[in-house]
């Protein structure tokens, strides 16, 4: 399943492993879920992973996001004519939609309004395991 996952939910899942995130998290890291992705996001990743605040361990920071870049899918995305609240989220839109992700996982869906989100389907990570649970 092609998937775009918002960085709230990698730091969450890695906080927190047993939450809906962490299941995410372990999902991705197994290749149950190709993450798709651009270099934008990307860094993204790096960059809030590598946060002194949350201080993950850096070898599990580079599983990860060695597992999301070998294993997802990168892409130049198309850009989108309307602009989200939060220019930050842009990118998470842009690649769902330009890749025609399944799901777009946040933990902020405010920052996705039902109006801008150009036929994707933005999820909550709860909501993204009900619905994808066999």
């Amino acid at each position: 399943m092609r998937i775009v996952v918002d960085t709230n939910v990698l730091v969450s899942g890695l906080l927190s492993p047993f939450g809906p995130p962490g299941f995410i998290v372990g999902a991705i890291a197994k290749g149950t879920h190709r993450v798709c992705y651009d270099a934008r996001i990307l860094g993204e990743y790096h960059e809030v992973l590598r946060r002194p605040a949350f201080a993950f361990r850096p070898t599990d920071i580079q599983t990860l996001l060695s597992r999301i870049a070998t294993a997802g899918e990168v892409l130049s995305a198309t850009p989108l004519r309307s602009r989200l609240p939060d220019a930050n989220d842009q990118p998470f839109l842009e690649v769902a939609a330009s890749a025609r992700a399944e799901y777009l996982v946040t933990g902020n869906l405010k920052h996705f309004p039902k109006s801008h989100r150009q036929g994707v389907r933005v999820v909550s990570p709860r909501d993204f395991l009900e619905a994808t649970i066999e």
